[in-house]
This record gives C-alpha cells, structure tokens and sequence, in this order.
C-alpha cells in the first residue's frame, strides 16, 4: 500500500456542520434565482448533487456561483467551530505519517478543512488536502480522487485505500478504481446507491488491519 486518502466531516472530525440546513439553503437560493426548479426531492439529493444539477444548466453565473459557495461556507465554517477528532483518529495519523502518503479529500471549502485541522493540530501530518475548489465536481463525483492520484503519478489506485462515512465518499473513491472502506456508514443507503464497500469499520484505528491485510496479500 501506497496511501490512504480520508474523508473529513465525521470520518477524522466530528463537525456539527448542519448538512441538512445547507442543501435546504442552497436550493432555496437557487430555486429563487430560477436556476433550479421547485419540487426535487431532498431525500435522493446531497448538497453536492444539488450544486451539480445547477451547474449542469449553465444558468450560474459567475457572480451567483460565488454566493452559492457563500452559503456553503458560512455552514462550513459555523460546524467546525470546537470540532473535535473521531475517536483514535489522532493516533491513527501519527503511527502512518511517514510510512503513507496521507491525503484528505473533502466537499468543504480548504479553507474550512484547514482552520478545523490545524485547530486540531493534525494538519501537518498530511501530504495532500484536496477541497472542493481543487475539483470540477465534487463528490460523488472521483475528480477529488483524481487529483490525488495525478499529485502521486508513481502510485496506482489498487495501491490506496479510502475512508469515508457516506455514500458520496464511497462513490467517488469507487470510480477513480481507489477501494473503499465504510466508517460507520449506512451500508443499505450505500448499496442503494451501487456504493459496495469491500470493508466496514466502527472504530477509525481498525483501518491498520486492513492495511496490513492488504499489504501481506
């Protein structure tokens, strides 16, 4: 093994980032602006869906782009005040720093990632943090994954593992051909999505037996 590429919120950090509130916010602005119609079910959609389907109109205009990301970040920035680290997540990084490329790949502003990260003091024990401004589209699409493996071209994807909690994450990592582990996923909405994990986990640290299953294989 090669790397590990994380996923933040609630995956390494336990951010109270209202993630329902944004997607409600986000379309509502968007729907005022008529950029996206009324009535698309919020159950089937992510924030990340949403801003996808608004982009794919070609109806965003520069100016309205900017405050859309606007509202993302100020949701971003509000939930990773006091965010603390998932449990084992600490000891996890400093036992591989050094040993694996460590990534993060996220949906959040770099900005929000990093202010939360280096709060944490975790940040320098990373090789690479991707944010949703280093994407063209962000998860569940695998441009974040992607960007990843072109920063490290001497490494493969089958030589990553991903850790994630979502279904997005697992979607992304899955078609940039990276495996997936599921931390403490819904693994009936993942499947649901044609995300299929190939381990679950319930404690962050457990990611270093599958390392090393990996790795003896």
């Amino acid at each position: 093994m090669k790397g590990i590429v994380f996923d933040m919120d609630n995956t390494l950090l336990r951010s109270s980032i209202d993630f329902g509130a944004m997607k409600r916010d986000i379309y509502a602005f968007l729907c005022h602006h008529r950029i996206l119609p009324q009535g698309l079910s919020m159950d089937t959609h992510t924030t990340s869906t949403i801003i996808a389907e608004a982009m794919n109109t070609g109806l965003l205009s520069e100016d309205l782009r900017h405050e859309m990301w606007d509202i993302a970040k100020e949701h971003e920035m509000r939930g990773m005040i006091g965010a603390d680290l998932e449990a084992g997540a600490r000891e996890l990084v400093q036992r591989l720093h050094g040993q694996l490329h460590l990534a993060i790949v996220t949906n959040n502003s770099v900005e929000a990632a990093m202010a939360a990260l280096e709060e944490n003091k975790i940040v320098h024990y990373f090789d690479l943090i991707i944010g949703r401004e280093a994407m063209g589209l962000l998860k569940p699409a695998p441009d974040g994954y992607l960007e990843v493996l072109k920063h490290f071209p001497h490494t493969s994807p089958k030589e990553w593992l991903s850790v994630g909690d979502a279904w997005v994450d697992g979607k992304a990592s899955e078609s940039a051909g990276i495996p997936f582990i599921a931390y403490r996923g819904d693994i009936a909405r993942m499947n649901s999505m044609d995300v299929f994990p190939f381990a679950e986990i319930q404690h962050i640290p457990d990611v270093i037996g599958y390392l090393q299953l990996r790795t003896t294989k």
